[in-house]
C-alpha cells in the first residue's frame, strides 16, 4: 500500500509549499522560522529539490551585518568554504573582541539528487534587536544557478530569518 505524507508531515518539513507551487517555483525554506534575538540559533536551509531536474552540487548563504557568529555543519562528501571580512568596528563575544564577520559560507562539491532532498545548517550568535535577517542563497545544480534572493512573493524569494524579542528570563529567589 503506497501511502502519501500526511499535510502536517509536509508542512513541518517545508515541502508543503513547494509541492503546491510546482518545481519551478518552489523555494529554499528555512525549518526554524522564527528565533528570539541575543543567543544562539540553529539555522537549517531546506533544499526540496535541484535546478530543472538536475542535482543540486553546491549552495552559497550571503549573511547579513550584525552576526557575531556563524559555524556551519560539514556535510559528508561536499566540501566547505568559509568567507570573512574585516568588521570596521569590532564587537565584542564572550568577553573576547571580533575583528571580522563571516560574510557567506559555501558547500560545494556534492550531489543532491533532485528527487531527494537535505538540509544544511549554521549555527550563529544573533543581534540583540530584533527584525529580519535575509539569507540571500545561490543554488548551483552543474552550470546552472538559482538565485533565491528575491522579495517575499517574488518567484526567487530569499529565505528570511525573523529574530524577534528575547523572552524576558524567570529569576528564581
Amino acid at each position: 500500500m503506497n501511502r502519501l505524507p500526511s499535510l502536517r508531515r509536509m508542512a513541518a518539513l517545508g515541502l508543503l509549499g513547494a509541492l503546491a507551487a510546482g518545481s519551478v517555483s518552489a523555494h529554499i525554506t528555512l525549518a526554524e522560522r522564527t528565533a528570539p534575538s541575543g543567543g544562539y540559533a540553529r539555522v537549517t536551509l531546506q533544499v526540496p529539490h535541484g535546478c530543472s531536474g538536475r542535482a543540486t552540487t553546491g549552495l552559497a548563504v550571503e549573511l547579513p551585518p550584525g552576526l557575531a557568529s556563524v559555524k556551519p555543519m560539514p556535510k559528508p562528501g561536499w566540501s566547505l568554504a568559509i568567507e570573512r571580512e574585516p568588521l570596521a568596528t569590532p564587537m565584542s563575544l564572550h568577553g573576547r573582541p571580533v575583528t571580522e564577520r563571516v560574510t557567506r559560507v559555501r558547500w560545494e562539491g556534492g550531489s543532491l539528487a533532485n528527487e531527494h532532498f537535505d538540509e544544511f545548517v549554521l549555527l550563529v550568535k544573533l543581534p540583540d534587536a530584533p527584525g529580519p535577517l535575509v539569507l540571500r542563497t545561490r543554488q548551483s545544480c552543474g552550470a546552472e544557478t538559482v538565485d533565491w534572493s528575491g522579495e517575499a512573493g517574488s518567484e526567487t524569494p530569499a529565505p528570511v530569518l525573523r529574530v524577534l524579542p528575547a523572552e524576558p528570563t524567570a529569576h528564581h529567589h
